[in-house]
């Protein structure tokens, strides 16, 4: 599929939210959400999958992406964890989704993550890149290996004027670097590239990810609109819905961990997979093993009307 098209738009919360949806109205709900540096088109292969087998699919553009926009000049251009928490909650209540499962990677698996640990009566299974995807920024000055350290140079980068000003002079240069640096083994061309770069043109795109990368170090405060739900994200909650987690092998910018690193974090069924060949943007890479994932944790759901394959 080329595009993820036509998009709707709807009022969730303080967004004007742009989204593609597929399937039957009836189906059993999925929301795919995707990171930075993308956009939708990041499921252009998942979303049809899904959709072909009876479920319903919704893809939306997050905060500062495409054509989603704010609906007030006043509110701040957060980047937050918990702000892209809210917003996925906000947009089930304006769908009217009493419950989905949440799959994706990134911002969009932080998003995810965050619904799935405090809101998990609205979350009927999780998929997400990178384990448990939730930001323990009481502790974000601890240092990381060298090695580590050297793939987060983006994000410090972003900690200055120089950065933020980088990233608004050239944002499809910076970004075309993250693409090649964190999946060094996907040959995706300037087509597929220019698709998901023109979601960058969003006005609100560099002031949503600069503050993005100041909050998550502490360097900035967040929203206070926010305040609570940073709050009950500091003590680490478990995850408790079944969930399905992955790495790609090939990952650049966080490289694969051992299943049991984010053990404690899961006290409901978890299964974890590596898949070879597949860097961060896990569901471009490699969508038929995203998309039966999603497919399982939907099968597996008691009122799930999907037959079993």
């Amino acid at each position: 599929m080329d595009r993820l098209e036509p998009l709707r738009r709807i009022e969730a919360g303080v967004l004007d939210v742009a989204y593609f949806e597929a399937g039957p109205a009836e189906g059993p709900p999925v929301v795919l959400l995707h990171g930075f540096p993308y956009d939708i088109h990041a499921y252009a292969e998942v979303a049809p999958r899904l959709a072909a087998q009876g479920c319903r699919v919704v893809v939306p553009f997050l905060r500062g992406y495409g054509p989603t926009r704010f609906r007030s000049a006043a509110t701040p251009r957060s980047g937050e964890q918990a702000a892209l928490g809210a917003d996925l909650l906000a947009l089930l209540d304006a769908l009217a989704i009493e419950r989905a499962v949440l799959a994706g990677y990134d911002w969009g698996g932080r998003a995810a993550c965050v619904v799935a640990a405090l809101w998990p009566e609205r979350c009927a299974g999780l998929v997400s890149l990178n384990s448990y995807n939730i930001q323990d920024i009481g502790r974000a000055m601890a240092p990381d290996t060298p090695a580590n350290e050297q793939r987060l140079w983006y994000q410090y980068y972003f900690h200055n004027a120089r950065g933020a000003a980088g990233l608004a002079n050239d944002r499809r240069a910076l970004t075309r670097l993250l693409w090649q640096s964190w999946s060094p083994t996907w040959a995706f061309d300037e087509a597929t590239f220019e698709r998901s770069a023109a979601a960058f043109d969003n006005p609100d795109f560099v002031d949503v990810v600069i503050h993005s990368y100041r909050h998550r170090f502490g360097l900035v405060t967040g929203d206070p609109a926010y305040a609570g739900i940073e709050s009950r994200l500091a003590a680490q909650p478990a995850i408790r819905v079944p969930a399905i987690t992955f790495d790609g092998v090939d990952d650049g910018v966080r490289p694969p961990a051992d299943a049991s690193a984010h053990a404690a974090k899961f006290s409901g069924l978890r299964t974890h997979r590596w898949v070879p060949g597949a860097g961060h943007n896990l569901p471009q890479e490699a969508p038929e093993a995203f998309a039966d994932a999603v497919l399982e944790l939907v099968r597996a759901t008691p009122s799930s009307s999907l037959p079993t394959p």
